[in-house]
């Protein structure tokens, strides 16, 4: 079961009580105060775990408490602070309040506190003084943070997959990677978002993520695919697999579009498209001059169910994962 979205109560712990108690000492019945001081209360922690994929834990957990901190004790003897909660999460998790939709933090590697334990009361000992010097009182503990929390989860990947149901996304993948999706010959095959690993020799790897496919009125909750674009806000790349037997001109501006409604950004993302199906294209659109079609574009003519194309493909996508990396790496030098 794929799950990208979660509710959550996260509380911190509650810090200890301070402690009120005396030295007892053979000839002093009431001697100074000893009272030591509470300890802290736990943090919630988010601590991101690289192996997780999905939010699946939290389908069936909702609730996350830190220990409390122990309560001060005599002699001046400090309470223990409470241990702190690790909720682990997939990388590219979005935390946000769930009640103010403030983004909290955005973990693709890391940790972050979202909830802070509560201070230790202090004990007597601190409130002495010198026209006080036997207080018989100490402090309670502060209560720990509390909060709803949502979880979102973006997929992170190098390059995303996408085009209309039946494009052959999901044969495309299979055969670049080795992931191994279901596949038919009907629409939205692919139900969840799918992450394969295509290698170049040794030492050259693109991370490919592969999303439902999308229709003409996605934005306004048509199909499926639309629930998971989210999936590809991250990418750096993205491939637009198209059928080169159904109007594909037609078919990549309705695409564009839809990603356009669901994040302004998207269109803009550096692209390929591969016009897919070859093996079946009459000759007339073999031979159309698809550079003038799609003029400006990277166009690649492929058929991912025999492997015509493939090779070419493949290494256009990492040529060009590495062109938006070294762009990213000079633009932060700057």
């Amino acid at each position: 079961m794929f799950i990208d979205e979660a509710k959550i109560y996260v509380k911190a712990g509650d810090g200890g009580r301070g402690c009120v108690a005396f030295l007892r000492e053979k000839y002093r019945p009431r001697g100074g105060p000893a009272g030591g001081n509470g300890g802290k209360g736990g943090d919630v922690i988010i601590r991101v775990n690289p192996k997780m994929r999905t939010l699946l834990d939290f389908y069936y957990r909702h609730h996350f408490r830190a220990e409390n901190g122990r309560p001060g004790q005599g002699k001046n003897k400090h309470g223990r602070n409470g241990k702190d909660l690790i909720i682990e999460v997939p990388p590219g998790t979005m935390v946000y309040d769930a009640e103010t939709g403030e983004l909290i933090c955005d973990l693709i590697d890391g940790e972050f506190v979202v909830a802070r334990g509560g201070r230790g009361g202090r004990g007597n000992a601190a409130f002495a003084t010198s026209t006080n010097q036997t207080p018989d009182y100490a402090e309670p503990g502060e209560p720990g943070e509390e909060r709803m929390l949502r979880l979102e989860l973006r997929l992170i990947a190098d390059v995303g997959l996408v085009g209309l149901p039946n494009a052959g996304k999901s044969t495309l993948i299979s055969r670049l990677t080795k992931a191994r999706p279901k596949i038919a010959d009907y629409p939205f095959t692919t139900k969840e978002p799918l992450l394969g690993i295509a290698e170049l020799g040794r030492d050259k790897r693109l991370v490919i993520a592969d999303i439902p496919g999308l229709i003409e009125g996605a934005h306004k909750g048509r199909g499926m695919g639309i629930k998971f674009l989210k999936h590809i806000a991250r990418t750096k790349v993205l491939v637009f697999v198209i059928d080169i037997n159904e109007k594909p001109d037609k078919a990549f501006q309705d695409l564009l579009s839809e990603l356009g409604h669901f994040e302004q950004s998207l269109p803009r993302k550096p692209r390929i498209i591969a016009l897919n199906k070859i093996d079946i294209a009459s000759e007339e659109a073999l031979e159309r001059n698809w550079e003038e079609v799609f003029p400006g574009e990277r166009v690649f003519l492929i058929s991912a169910l025999v492997g015509l194309g493939l090779d070419e493909l493949l290494r256009a996508m990492f040529e060009l994962v590495e062109e938006v990396d070294k762009n990213a790496s000079e633009g932060d030098e700057r």
